[in-house]
C-alpha cells in the first residue's frame, strides 16, 4: 500500500472495525465521528474536485485538513469546542491509517500534529439560590437513587465539601445528633482539616437530608455512629 491508496476503504474499517469491534465506542462517538466525514468529505470535493469515491490519503494532507478546521469556525460559524470535536475526529482516522498502511504514516504524522485549539471556558463564580433549587429539583426522589442523590448534592452545598471529600467519607464518619455532622482526614490546599461540625442554620432542607442519609445508610446496612 502507499500514500496513493484509496480514503474509502481506510474509512469504512475505521468505523466497521476499529470504533465498532476493537474500541467497542458508544453510538454517540461513532455517531460524531460520521457527521465530522459528512462535512469534511464534501468540503474537500469542492476544494480539490475529487469525488469522495477516488480521494486518496494523500489528497488529506495538512493544508486541506486546516482549510477544513478554518471553514468551520469562519463560514459555518461553529465554536471551538466544535472545531476541535472534528479535529478529534481526523486524528483518530489518521492514527488507525497509520497502523494500516505505514506507507501513508508520514501524511497521518502531520495531520495528528495539528493543535487541538485552546477555548476560553466561562466559569461559574457561584448559584444563585434559585438554581441551586433547580438542581436539588432534578433528582426523582420517588427513587432510592434519587433521595440518595439529594442527600449528596444537600451535604456538599451545606458544607461545602469538594466532591473527593464526599466520596472519601467513611460511614463511621457521619453522625446525625441531632443534626448532619462529618469530619474527614483528607486535606486541602492550605493543609488544612476538612471542614467538620454540624451543618449551620438556614442551609437547605437539613431534616429531609438527615431522613435521606438515615436511608442511604440503612441500604448499605450501615450503623449510625453516636456521640
Amino acid at each position: 500500500m502507499s500514500s496513493s491508496t484509496k480514503l474509502g476503504p481506510l474509512v469504512q474499517g475505521f468505523f466497521t472495525d476499529f470504533l465498532c469491534n476493537q474500541k467497542r465506542s458508544s453510538p454517540q462517538t461513532i455517531a460524531s465521528c460520521r457527521d465530522s466525514f459528512r462535512i469534511l468529505l464534501p468540503f474537500v470535493k469542492a476544494r480539490t474536485g475529487i469525488e469522495p469515491a477516488v480521494l486518496c490519503v494523500s489528497d488529506l494532507d495538512t493544508p486541506v485538513v486546516l482549510a477544513f478546521l478554518d471553514h468551520l469556525e469562519q463560514e459555518r460559524g461553529n465554536s471551538v469546542r466544535s472545531r476541535n470535536i472534528r479535529l478529534a475526529a481526523i486524528r483518530s482516522l489518521f492514527r488507525f491509517i497509520a497502523l494500516r498502511d505505514p506507507d501513508s504514516a508520514g501524511v497521518a504524522t502531520r495531520i495528528m500534529a495539528i493543535p487541538r485549539k485552546r477555548e476560553d471556558k466561562k466559569l461559574v463564580g457561584y448559584l444563585t439560590r434559585e438554581e441551586v433549587e433547580a438542581l436539588l429539583a432534578a433528582p426523582d426522589r420517588t427513587q432510592w437513587a434519587g433521595r440518595r442523590d439529594h442527600a449528596l448534592l444537600l451535604t456538599m452545598y451545606n458544607s461545602g465539601a469538594r466532591v473527593s471529600e464526599l466520596a472519601s467519607l467513611q460511614r463511621n464518619q457521619v453522625r446525625m445528633v441531632p443534626a448532619l455532622s462529618c469530619c474527614s482526614t483528607e486535606k486541602d490546599a492550605r493543609n488544612e482539616p476538612f471542614r467538620s461540625g454540624r451543618t449551620p442554620r438556614g442551609c437547605f432542607g437539613r431534616g429531609s437530608r438527615n431522613r435521606e442519609l438515615l436511608q442511604v445508610k440503612s441500604r448499605f446496612q450501615m450503623r449510625v455512629a453516636r456521640p
